[in-house]
């Protein structure tokens, strides 16, 4: 199967999820959150390049359309659950940050399987392809910005010498990202609601 540039990014990017994984999981070392920071850096990098070049170059696909959200979902997902995983086995544990990120990745789980049944309902009953508003767009950035952060600063406070279990810019970024989850999952099931009618 021949693919254009945007469609292997995708595939390239959906690929980097499980390296990503392993390199995250099999070592607490510094080498490998740095190692694994990057390559979550260059999964982002690429999510944001495949669409750009898509769109300039109108070389959107139905496999574009199905892989791009696919990918983005099990990039983000897949980082979440590490960094969730090696908060509450770290030696020192944040309570606060644990709690704070165990509700956010549960709610993106739960965003994600909402917005996704309604997107398939939506199509399904009127054909209607809903793609990503300003709102959804923004929930993105600030899960890709979340999971940046609470691998960077740790990474930092290594570097520095710093033994801390305090991550404020880590909290707050999962906060922000706890917010605006909710904010566009509820906006996508207030504006699709007309089409789940419970007679059909």
């Amino acid at each position: 199967m021949k693919m254009n540039l945007p469609n292997k990014l995708t595939v390239l990017r959906l690929l980097l999820v499980p390296v990503f994984v392993v390199v995250m999981m099999v070592s607490d070392a510094l080498w490998a959150s740095i190692t694994g920071l990057c390559l979550f850096v260059l999964a982002s990098f690429t999510d944001m390049l495949d669409g750009k070049i898509a769109r300039k170059h109108n070389l959107v696909t139905d496999f574009g359309k199905f892989m791009d959200p696919l990918a983005d979902k099990f990039m983000v997902l897949g980082a979440m659950l590490v960094i969730l995983y090696q908060s509450m086995t770290r030696d020192v544990v944040n309570g606060l940050f644990c709690a704070v990120f165990f509700w956010a990745v549960l709610i993106v789980i739960f965003r994600e399987l909402a917005v996704t049944s309604i997107r398939l309902v939506v199509s399904g009953s009127s054909g209607i392809v809903i793609a990503a508003n300003m709102l959804g767009k923004i929930k993105t950035c600030t899960q890709i910005a979340c999971v940046i952060c609470c691998i960077a600063e740790p990474v930092i406070y290594q570097l520095l010498g710093m033994e801390t279990d305090f991550l404020p810019v880590s909290l707050a970024t999962a906060a922000l990202m706890l917010i605006f989850t909710l904010w566009s999952g509820i906006n996508y099931i207030v504006s699709y609601w007309k089409y789940l009618d419970p007679e059909k």
